[in-house]
């Protein structure tokens, strides 16, 4: 474990990334695990420990808006809601560019994208200079974790490392919604409320 005022943390959370290693990090939002999503290999291991199934995508972590265009088929709905809600905790579900491919998208069409409201995981991304996966760091069907002790309990020395940034700010997940249907469909209420969607989206909203 190290400390995310760790001089060092972000380039060592960058090198073991682009290395096809596991990393644990603080967000704005719960704690996730990381791998570089175009790393195959990794990805599928993240599968794994996370006791995940194949079939369900995990969604993925940008530095900023202008690297959703080459992921994403970016619409004027979805640009109006990164401009309201990121850097934030929404994870807006698009259409994937057919340049983009991950198996973390578990064969979709689609593609779920955030950027996340913390600088240390943006610089990480950047460093690395690959968008990287955001599903929480706990094995599935147990609690999201909101700190550093209980990810290192819950992972172990499955993963490489574990980033400690001290208690999440919200400590709650994501809000999820997808814009791929009309009209749009909150898939997970999280810390974005439905109201303040709605007020970008109108009342188009289910």
């Amino acid at each position: 474990m190290i400390p995310a005022t760790d001089p060092e943390c972000i380039d060592l959370a960058a090198r073991l990334l682009a290395q096809g290693e596991l990393v644990c990090y603080p967000t704005d939002t719960v704690y996730g695990i990381g791998a570089v999503a175009t790393n195959g290999e990794a990805v599928r291991r993240l599968f794994a420990v996370k006791g995940r199934r194949p079939d369900n995508p995990m969604p993925i972590l940008i530095a900023d808006e202008a690297a959703a265009g080459r992921l994403a088929e970016v619409t004027p709905l979805a640009r109006s809601l990164m401009s309201r809600f990121w850097p934030g905790a929404l994870t807006i579900v698009m259409r994937k560019a057919q340049v983009f491919r991950s198996p973390a998208l578990a064969g979709k069409d689609t593609i779920g994208l955030r950027v996340p409201d913390h600088d240390l995981l943006r610089a990480i991304i950047r460093t690395v200079g690959e968008p990287i996966t955001g599903t929480s760091a706990n094995r599935s069907g147990a609690r999201a974790p909101i700190s550093a002790p209980e990810v290192a309990f819950q992972m172990g020395e499955m993963v490489s490392l574990v980033i400690d940034g001290g208690p999440s700010r919200q400590g709650r997940e994501s809000t999820v919604v997808d814009i791929t249907v009309t009209p749009a469909k909150i898939l997970r209420e999280g810390v974005v409320s439905r109201e303040e969607l709605a007020g970008v989206l109108g009342s188009a909203v289910s």
